[in-house]
């Protein structure tokens, strides 16, 4: 349990005031929740302030590539069941939105916090939490993010000292090697369905070798770890051999190797897997994602798929042909400006769905879907590529900005 807090001191208390102010103004002027704006604001008036909110909190970090939004949630709901939580549940994962969230708690017994992967190992050192969930590391937004080995070496350097337990995959060795600095890892045998960024050592740069569900390198040893829990089909193996049955209303194996992850960060904190993976089932959908939208008299499923890795376990969710399937890419800021990732996605994948192509960058994804040999149709907006589906449920899969574009024009 987290220590008594001194109290924040009246610097602090008007950083928190000046940033709650600005998120008002930024919220009525339709720009947004404003917990950006008001973090910025507040950590300009006090640059400690993140810090200061945490220190009466049990902080739990969550950081991965893919995933991280959903087993944020995941945890929350977890451990509610033994406390008041706190927790940037809407995915503004930097310091600014992570700052805002915590503001929001001062009767939070738990902080859950999603964090983007650049600025994990700061994050650890101002909030000195108590456990981090380690997910997965793959390409993403290539034109802001390190390489993966690279950013797999920051959080290995990051995390050195560490007093938190960490839960880490061990199916990822990315992930193995950003851990392994840590004194106190719980490994989770969560599963890795995209192995283009894992082939080469990251301790060596030597050839992994992966026999079954192993991985080890022919050349210094560095292997997969001997996992305490794992994702066993639709069961949570504990350490102890008890299996739990996962019973989910959001589709999918990612997000049932999530629950496995929640789970283990709950058992952290003495909240037994039952209790956990029960109270994991009344999450619907996670920031808009899984929402199933009624517009224009059709039944359209909104799915987010950020990188290769997303995609790749996106199409493993989608209704079987001929279920039409609406695919939108936008290349801003927040997406990452370079849109080579998409010759990463295996397209194929959608062979027989009637394809519709919408977005700032429809031009790119129909190059890419012609050379994959796919039927397709380029459509200006939702509107005419609703309107051209066949009848039935639409599956909608899109990147960052476009998923948002999406849920405001739909309604949600």
């Amino acid at each position: 349990m987290a220590g008594n807090s001194e109290p924040l001191s009246p610097r602090a208390k008007l950083a928190v005031t000046a940033g709650r102010a600005a998120a008002a103004v930024s919220k009525a002027a339709g720009r947004g929740s404003g917990s950006v704006i008001g973090g910025k604001v507040a950590l300009r008036l006090d640059p400690d302030l993140l810090g200061r909110l945490a220190q009466h909190l049990d902080v739990i970090l969550v950081s991965a590539t893919n995933g991280k939004t959903t087993t944020t949630r995941l945890i929350a709901e977890a451990l509610r069941a033994a406390g008041p939580v706190v927790s940037n549940a809407l995915g503004a994962n930097m310091p600014a939105g992570i700052t805002s969230a915590l503001a929001g708690g001062s009767d939070a017994r738990y902080g859950v916090i999603e964090v983007d992967e650049k600025y994990l190992a700061g994050v650890a050192r101002d909030t000195e939490p108590k456990a981090i969930a380690l997910l997965n590391l793959s390409r993403d937004q290539l034109d802001r993010a390190a390489e993966t080995r690279m950013l797999a070496e920051k959080w290995r350097e990051g995390l050195t000292g560490s007093k938190a337990v960490v839960i880490a995959n061990a199916d990822d060795p990315l992930i193995v090697w950003a851990a392994s600095s840590s004194p106190n890892v719980v490994w989770v045998a969560a599963g890795q369905e995209w192995k283009d960024d894992a082939w080469s050592c990251p301790s060596c740069g030597g050839v992994l070798q992966r026999p079954g569900d192993d991985w080890v390198c022919g050349e210094c040893g560095f292997r997969r770890p001997v996992p305490s829990w794992a994702l066993n089909g639709d069961y949570v193996l504990d350490p102890h051999g008890a299996a739990w049955p996962i019973q989910l209303q959001l589709p999918g194996r990612a997000n049932k190797a999530n629950a496995a992850t929640s789970a283990a960060v709950a058992a952290t904190f003495g909240v037994p897997p039952q209790v956990a993976l029960e109270r994991m089932y009344s999450v619907q959908a996670v920031a808009g994602r899984y929402d199933v939208v009624t517009y224009q008299e059709r039944q359209l499923r909104l799915l987010l798929a950020k990188n290769p890795a997303g995609w790749l376990e996106t199409f493993s969710l989608i209704d079987p042909p001929p279920t039409p399937v609406i695919l939108s890419v936008n290349a801003r800021g927040a997406d990452g400006t370079d849109t080579s990732w998409l010759w990463d996605v295996d397209y194929t994948r959608l062979a027989g769905h009637p394809i519709c192509v919408i977005g700032d960058r429809k031009l790119d994804l129909a190059v890419r879907l012609e050379v994959a040999g796919l039927d397709f149709r380029v459509c200006a907006d939702a509107d005419e590529a609703v309107r051209i589906s066949p009848p039935g449920r639409i599956e909608v899969i899109a990147n960052y900005t476009a998923f948002q574009d999406l849920r405001r024009h739909v309604g949600n």
